[in-house]
């Protein structure tokens, strides 16, 4: 396997809250070549669907080009902010002030796992921006997400 140094991921995810019907899609940019990987889910959130992109490309890297480093882009607060709060998050066990387990702990404790074990760097991007001119790939991961949840409510 060929050692890549870095590699940039966009992730985005969707969902229709009523029918809890969500996508995720990550596209992963590795020595000018693009891969797509997206998939579905039932009885899920858009919070969990934007996790699940970003663990699905960490899995893919992980699998594939192990000892690379990693930018991940997202336009999800929720997502970029787990790292900052790690140490509370793994101070209180997971839990919250009135002892239930955290949302998304079992996608959240994936997370960490893997920030302990791949450099990833988070990068906040400004959610569905049309560019001019340039490839916006937040704009496409959200597209295809969004195109996905919609053909699952059809």
């Amino acid at each position: 396997m060929h050692l890549h140094k870095y590699i940039t991921v966009f992730t985005d995810g969707s969902c229709n809250p009523v029918q809890k019907i969500g996508a995720w899609v990550a596209i992963v940019l590795i020595d000018g070549q693009k891969i797509i990987l997206k998939g579905q889910e039932t009885n899920t959130t858009n919070q969990r669907m934007e996790l699940t992109s970003v663990l699905n490309a960490l899995q893919y890297i992980n699998e594939n080009h192990p000892g690379s480093e990693v930018n991940i882009c997202t336009d999800s607060q929720y997502v970029i902010g787990i790292q900052k709060r790690r140490p509370f998050i793994e101070r209180k066990n997971f839990l919250t002030k009135k002892a239930t387990f955290i949302r998304n702990d079992d996608l959240v404790r994936v997370l960490i796992s893997f920030l302990d074990s791949i450099k990833i760097e988070f990068t906040k991007v400004v959610a569905h921006q049309k560019s001019e001119g340039e490839v916006n790939y937040n704009r496409e991961a959200d597209q295809l997400a969004r195109a996905i949840v919609r053909n699952l409510n059809q």
